[in-house]
């Protein structure tokens, strides 16, 4: 007669259930995992601010969510471009004008107008007196951004020709919002 020890068998059922679940667990765990890198590599990307040329609207070290899927860029949209030819390497900016704009800037006034029409810009830190070298008014060619900082006699953007326009191919994406510090947590 064969007996099985019942502390035996409860013994092994239950080392069974511990490691299929640590099993589900650890599955569970490198799926989510996986799910995170396609999200932040091919939907959204975290970039952290570099320097003061956003303030007031970003600050440096505010870490932001960007992305490019789908985007198409408008006039007023805050993006991160990647120039290679400059030594700024990716910059945060907000797009003033695009292809078929014609740009000036009366920089005894500050005022910056767009196709004939002065800007409204809440979101700036100061009106524009800052000349960087470029001449005005330009008109933007087709595939081309005019882009500025918020904090506007702090920034180097397009006003300055080694920056210059940006082809719109080196967007890496539209500023979405940012999400630290979380005293400053919100949309741009």
């Amino acid at each position: 007669m064969n007996q099985t020890d019942p502390k035996a068998l409860q013994h092994g059922e239950r080392e069974g259930r511990f490691s299929s679940s640590l099993f589900d667990w650890s599955e569970s765990i490198a799926f989510s995992l996986i799910i995170v890198v396609v999200v932040f590599t091919f939907l959204f990307r975290m970039i952290s601010v570099a320097g003061s040329s956003m303030v007031p609207t970003l600050h440096d070290h505010d870490m932001m969510i960007v992305s490019n899927l789908g985007y198409a860029p408008n006039r007023g949209d805050v993006v991160v471009v990647n120039k290679p030819s400059t030594q700024y390497g990716s910059i945060v900016k907000r797009i003033i004008a695009v292809g078929g704009d014609t740009v000036d800037i009366n920089f005894a006034t500050g005022d910056v107008m767009v196709n004939g029409e002065v800007l409204d810009e809440p979101y700036i830190n100061e009106p524009t007196y800052t000349a960087e070298g470029m001449a005005f008014p330009l008109t933007v060619p087709e595939g081309q951004l005019f882009l500025m900082g918020d904090n506007r006699n702090g920034s180097s953007d397009s006003r300055d020709p080694q920056i210059g326009l940006v082809d719109e191919h080196y967007i890496i994406g539209h500023v979405l919002g940012v999400v630290f510090p979380f005293s400053s947590f919100g949309g741009v």
